[in-house]
């Protein structure tokens, strides 16, 4: 046990190793020389080796060394991370401000905060008593990643927020932008082609790549770096504006951009927008536009959102850097929902510092309302600074050998038939085993949050469809264990788990069922608010749209595309298939009642009777609330078989600890 004298100069050091952090990362004004530094980091971290009960996961020396996962777990956000509208040029961001007025039955002016919109990874940070607990990613808004491990290499990240001013509160979540800055993006892809490797495309990229690594050794080699920009929950204290918010997040030791400006009327931000673009090559970042939006949390509040973007804020993009070439072919390439899209394969040009020979035209409507054809000199952007597509056709090069090009009417890969549904832009294969799509699909179906079938990976699927011995979905289980172990890499027992895999899989919930079929625009949450407002497949699929419209969070998209995908003949002879396999779906309980509502739980270890994700969902379809880290949030910290650090902590912390037994009871199993 380390003496009281020891545990004092312990967190002296933490305390001092964290403001110096801020000083370096968020004001950019160190005080202290790096050996000076690094002198203290050597003495915390020698302090820690002969007194382990010191160490701690927020102490500065623990930023890595945990285990690599096998895979992430999920975090939902307790307020939805949305996406937000873009507006392309002057009149569109004077119309938002219009139709804010219009919608608040105003006439004065609405004050603004305007920030750079980095081209990044949008992130959630969650503090509980000042201390780092839980990192995710946005995922769909509602559901991310857990990325904590992660997050906790970013030097950026404080992992204790500094209490020396004004003390933080007691819970905080933070969004913000993790990303690369260009040097550093440059400098990573030079060491990755001098070890062979292969080159990340752009600094998002591998800003993405780096944060989502299972071995957090890995992603500490990575230069990421962190913006914040907003909050969502917060206990313990009150906010009043943005602006309030982007004053007070550096205070305890939270970096912002110090771009980001208030202005008092949209003519201001918009003329700060045509600033901002000026400086935006001198930038050590990308960006490729600013957001603006309203100040004050009250107006936020009344004007509320539609659909999955706020009313309240835009996203005003910069114009995309562009390049002049020639189209040598066009290409339709068939995704995995079946859309095809049309592909211009161009003579090689780089834009943004990024060779470029492929670029989407979007649909055969794009291409006829340019003019687009085989053989033309265009204009290609990267749109965002990171999706290339053809502007514009230079008409005057034209020399009258270029061909026009039309949507095939049968699939190029699998020969069925192409249609295009009314009111879509899109046209789609409508051949639910088209080989394009098949991978794809059942690497979806065969998902953890999806049908869970454990072993089925990408390799394995590969060889499945290279092979024909999956042409669609249900095929997969009239595969014999022989078929599994004759593929490469494959032994008997291998073989033996996939094929227990895929029986166990045939027990599934609806809201997971719906989620594996793929339909577009159905993600995990919408699949569940479809079970729990329909509660059975049949009900699902003989839903008109307007029944469906009826239901809270389902649109115009959504409402048409569940009920195209159910009257698809092909796919009522695929559910036909999966269901003479022995697929079983059980129907939703029927309560009255949340009896877990306002209850967090915690797992670690391994359960016996059921697995992680069963218990989960038990929780959640109860009402209840999953966290992925000790904390004083934490409820009920379920332990099983051979805890890991979570339980210690819960232990520390004096947090309600039950078993497996006692769980079942709280959810009425027992």
């Amino acid at each position: 046990m380390a003496s009281p004298e020891a545990q004092e100069r312990a967190a002296r050091l933490r305390g001092e190793i964290e403001y110096h952090n801020y000083r370096y990362y968020v004001l950019d004004d160190p005080e202290i020389s790096d050996a000076a530094y690094d002198a203290l980091m050597r003495e915390l971290e020698r302090l820690e080796e002969k007194y382990p009960d010191l160490r701690s996961p927020n102490s500065p020396t623990q930023r890595v060394g945990a285990s690599p996962l096998e895979e992430f777990g999920t975090i939902t956000h307790t307020i939805p991370m949305l996406s937000l509208a873009n507006a392309m040029d002057e009149a569109a961001v004077i119309e938002f401000d219009q139709r804010i007025k219009r919608f608040l039955k105003t006439d004065k002016e609405i004050a603004y905060v305007v920030e750079p919109k980095l081209d990044g990874v949008a992130v959630e940070l969650i503090y509980e008593g000042g201390e780092f607990v839980v990192g995710s990613t946005r995922g769909d808004g509602y559901t991310g990643e857990d990325v904590t491990q992660n997050v906790r290499t970013i030097k950026a990240v404080p992992l204790t927020l500094i209490r020396r001013e004004n003390p933080p509160p007691q819970r905080l979540e933070v969004r913000g932008e993790v990303y690369m800055e260009v040097a550093d993006f440059e400098e990573l892809n030079k060491a990755r082609e001098k070890n062979g490797e292969p080159l990340f495309a752009n600094p998002r990229n591998a800003a993405a790549g780096s944060l989502r690594q299972l071995d957090s050794s890995i992603t500490v080699q990575r230069p990421l770096t962190i913006f914040c920009y907003g909050i969502g929950e917060v206990q313990g204290k009150d906010f009043e504006s943005q602006w309030d918010v982007l004053r007070t997040l550096p205070q305890w030791g939270l970096r912002t951009n110090p771009l980001a400006r208030r202005y008092n009327n949209i003519n201001e931000a918009v003329a700060y927008y045509n600033e901002i673009n000026e400086l935006r090559e001198a930038q050590p970042y990308e960006m490729d536009g600013v957001v603006i939006k309203v100040d004050s949390f009250e107006l936020q509040r009344r004007l509320g959102e539609v659909s999955r973007s706020p009313r309240w804020a835009v996203a005003y993009k910069f114009p995309p850097k562009e390049a002049t070439t020639r189209i040598i072919d066009i290409k339709a390439q068939v995704g995995r929902t079946g859309a095809l899209t049309p592909v211009a394969l161009m003579e090689p040009v780089r834009i943004g510092g990024v060779e470029v020979k492929r670029a989407t035209l979007h649909n055969q409507d794009e291409i006829e309302n340019k003019d687009v054809r085989i053989g033309d000199t265009v204009v290609v952007r990267r749109a965002g600074d990171v999706i290339p597509e053809v502007v514009k056709v230079i008409t005057s090069k034209r020399t009258g050998a270029e061909k026009r090009f039309s949507m095939p009417q049968t699939c190029p890969v699998c020969e069925s038939a192409v249609v295009r549904l009314p009111e879509e832009a899109a046209h789609r294969c409508v051949g639910i085993s088209c080989p394009a799509q098949v991978k794809g699909r059942i690497r979806h179906f065969a998902s953890k949050r999806a049908m869970d079938i454990d072993g089925l990976g990408v390799k394995l699927i590969d060889q499945l469809v290279a092979k024909g011995l999956v042409k669609d979905i249900a095929d997969l289980y009239a595969l014999g264990q022989d078929a599994f172990a004759a593929l490469e890499r494959m032994a008997e027992k291998s073989a033996g788990n996939i094929i227990e895999a895929l029986e166990k899989s045939k027990q599934t919930t609806l809201a997971r069922f719906i989620y594996a079929l793929g339909i577009r625009h159905v993600g995990e949450h919408i699949a569940q608010v479809l079970a729990r407002n329909l509660s059975s497949l049949d009900a699902i699929s003989k839903a008109t749209e307007e029944e469906l419209l009826a239901i809270p969070e389902i649109g115009p998209e959504v409402a048409q595309s569940v009920t195209s995908f159910f009257r698809d003949k092909g796919n009522q002879e695929e559910l036909k298939r999966l269901q003479k396999a022995g697929v079983e779906i059980a129907a939703p309980s029927v309560r009255k009642a949340e009896p877990l509502k306002g209850k967090t739980f915690l797992f670690t270890g391994a359960l016996e009777g059921m697995t992680r994700d069963e218990a989960k969902d038990l929780v959640l379809g109860r009402g209840g609330e999953i966290a992925s880290s000790a904390g004083k949030g934490v409820d009920y910290v379920v332990v099983g078989e051979e805890p890991g650090s979570k339980y210690a902590k819960a232990r520390e912390m004096g947090l309600t600890i039950i078993d497996e037994k006692e769980f079942k009871k709280l959810v009425g199993m027992e």
